[in-house]
C-alpha cells in the first residue's frame, strides 16, 4: 500500500466522519457499515453510464474497459483529490512528510500511539525515496520546539531499536486534522447521493485490501 493508499485511508475515515455529522441533521445513516451492507445488499446492478465523462472514460462503463477507465481517473484522483485532502490535513504548519508519518501513527501504530521507528522508516523511505539520515532529520524537527509532535525512546523489547509516541501535543495536532478535513470532505459528501457515498467507502475499501493484502507485488 503506497502513500495514495493511505491518503485514501484518511479520506475514507473523513467521509465516515461526515456521515456521523450529517446523521445529526437526519440527512445518513450513522451506523456507516449496517447502512453499507445493507444497501449493497438492495441494491441492483448499476445502470451503464451513457453520458459524456470529464476525464475522458470509455463510455458505456463495464469490466472489460474498466482497468483502463480507472487507470484515466487514477491522476486526477491522486493529484487533485488526494493532494487536495492532504493540504486540509498538513494545515498551516506541517510538511508533507510530517503529516504522513502522524497518520502512519495514527492508523498503524499499538493503541494509535506508538510505532516502532523502523516502520515509519520502511514505509516513508518507500513512498518518498528517503534514506536513514532524512528520515532521522524529519523526526528529530518534530520531536524538538516548537513542534513536539513525537517522543523518542527506547524501545522496550530492545535498547537497539527506536520508539515514535505521539506527544500530547501530536494528539491534539491528529485530531485538528482529522476535524479539518473532515470539514473539507463533508462539502464533497454534500454533493454526492447516500449511495455514492456508499458504494465510493465500499470501492476504496476493497480496492485497499486488494492492494495491500492479497496482491503478491505490484506487478502480480
Amino acid at each position: 500500500m503506497d502513500c495514495w493508499g493511505t491518503l485514501a485511508g484518511g479520506v475514507e475515515h473523513s467521509l465516515q466522519g461526515a456521515v456521523r455529522n450529517s446523521h445529526e441533521h437526519n440527512r445518513f445513516p450513522y451506523d456507516y457499515r449496517k447502512a453499507r451492507h445493507s444497501m449493497v445488499k438492495k441494491t441492483k446492478a448499476a445502470t451503464p453510464r451513457s453520458d459524456e465523462s470529464q476525464f475522458g472514460l470509455q463510455l458505456p462503463i463495464s469490466r472489460d474497459n474498466a482497468p483502463l477507465n480507472f487507470l484515466k481517473l487514477f491522476y486526477p484522483f491522486h493529484y487533485a483529490v488526494g493532494m487536495a485532502v492532504e493540504k486540509q490535513l498538513s494545515g498551516d504548519t506541517l510538511n508533507r512528510h510530517q503529516t504522513v508519518i502522524l497518520w502512519i501513527i495514527k492508523s498503524k501504530g499499538q493503541d494509535g500511539r506508538t510505532l516502532p521507528r523502523k516502520v515509519i522508516e520502511q514505509l516513508i523511505g518507500e513512498w518518498y525515496d528517503l534514506g536513514s539520515p532524512a528520515i532521522s532529520k524529519v523526526l528529530r524537527k518534530m520531536a524538538q520546539p516548537p513542534l513536539e509532535l513525537i517522543a523518542i525512546e527506547e524501545s522496550a523489547n530492545s535498547g537497539r531499536e527506536k520508539s515514535i509516541s505521539l506527544t500530547e501535543a501530536g494528539t491534539e495536532t491528529i485530531n485538528a486534522m482529522i476535524a479539518r478535513t473532515e470539514n473539507f470532505i463533508a462539502k464533497i459528501s454534500d454533493r454526492l447521493t447516500d449511495a455514492q457515498i456508499l458504494n465510493g467507502m465500499d470501492f476504496m475499501e476493497r480496492v485497499g485490501e486488494i492492494v495491500e493484502f492479497e496482491l503478491e507485488s505490484p506487478d502480480s
